[in-house]
């Protein structure tokens, strides 16, 4: 695993370019191809959705980074010039969804467009974008899971596994060896990554490739519905809303680095928040 794709020299300058962020690159031409074809077939200008595109991706860059740093406000507020530095800390991607619905509404307002015509455009282009966002995360080593060789009750029932790893870190090849056949597709991440450096020489549930698999086959769900004639306008938006959450409930139970609230993981809390919100059409 290398966080950078491919390094090159331009002019006496060393660049890199990052699988991270190259696949965000990825999502977004994505996203415009999708959305350039779908306009025609709802009247509106290839132009307005290349708009739509772009105020959606920074609307929601904005909200995933606030989310993380009101979540880690506890630091944030000792550390006030580090708010903009992504690179530390980084995104949460539920900041960035209500990130994103609201730029999506403001731009729907601007515009005169229908609300739930563009987020239905956008949720299987969304859930496309965080699926192949994971192998950015897995090539950084980072978003990663919890020793594989912990029996799933402790994961479940034992919020307090971390100190008992700490405490018996040096005795953890051992006990994991014998784990070994229970749990065989852990994945050793190499030192200077952040699962690495907080599980060295041990074998981690790869819970980004988890959240990968399930978001695509989301996708597909979600494209096979799109297909659907009578389905009606924001349906199709509350599906995704509501897959995505179960998702990142269920991944969530493997993840070593979960934000907190009130000492309850974040993503249960707002993934039940939000498979409750209802919305009505007006």
């Amino acid at each position: 695993m290398n966080p950078i794709f491919i390094k090159f020299t331009l002019f006496n300058k060393t660049l890199e370019i990052r699988y991270y962020g190259m696949m965000y690159a990825i999502a977004f031409l994505v996203a415009i191809y999708s959305l350039r074809k779908s306009a025609k077939k709802i009247n509106i200008k290839p132009e307005v959705m290349e708009n739509f595109a772009f105020t959606a991706i920074v609307s929601g860059l904005i909200g995933a980074r606030l989310y993380y740093v009101l979540l880690s406000w506890e630091y944030y507020s000792k550390n006030i010039f580090e708010i903009p530095a992504v690179w530390h800390g980084g995104l949460a991607i539920h900041g960035g969804i209500i990130g994103g619905f609201l730029g999506v509404l403001v731009f729907a307002k601007l515009n005169k467009l229908e609300f739930w015509t563009l987020t239905d455009l956008a949720a299987p282009l969304l859930l496309f974008g965080q699926g192949i966002g994971r192998i950015g995360n897995f090539m950084n080593g980072e978003v990663h899971g919890v020793p594989t060789f912990t029996p799933l009750k402790v994961i479940f029932s034992n919020m307090k596994f971390y100190e008992w790893y700490n405490k018996y870190l040096n005795s953890s090849i051992e006990i994991q060896k014998q784990f070994k056949e229970l749990v065989p597709w852990g994945v050793v991440f190499p030192s200077g990554s952040p699962a690495g450096d907080e599980f060295p020489n041990t074998a981690l549930h790869p819970a980004m490739l988890y959240e990968m698999v399930l978001n695509f086959i989301g996708v597909g769900i979600l494209i096979y519905l799109s297909k659907k004639k009578k389905l009606n306008k924001g349906i199709l938006t509350m599906v995704y809303i509501i897959i995505y959450s179960l998702i990142r409930s269920f991944v969530s139970f493997f993840r070593a680095e979960d934000l907190l609230v009130f000492g309850m993981r974040a993503p249960h809390v707002i993934s039940i928040v939000l498979i409750f919100i209802r919305s009505e059409e007006h």
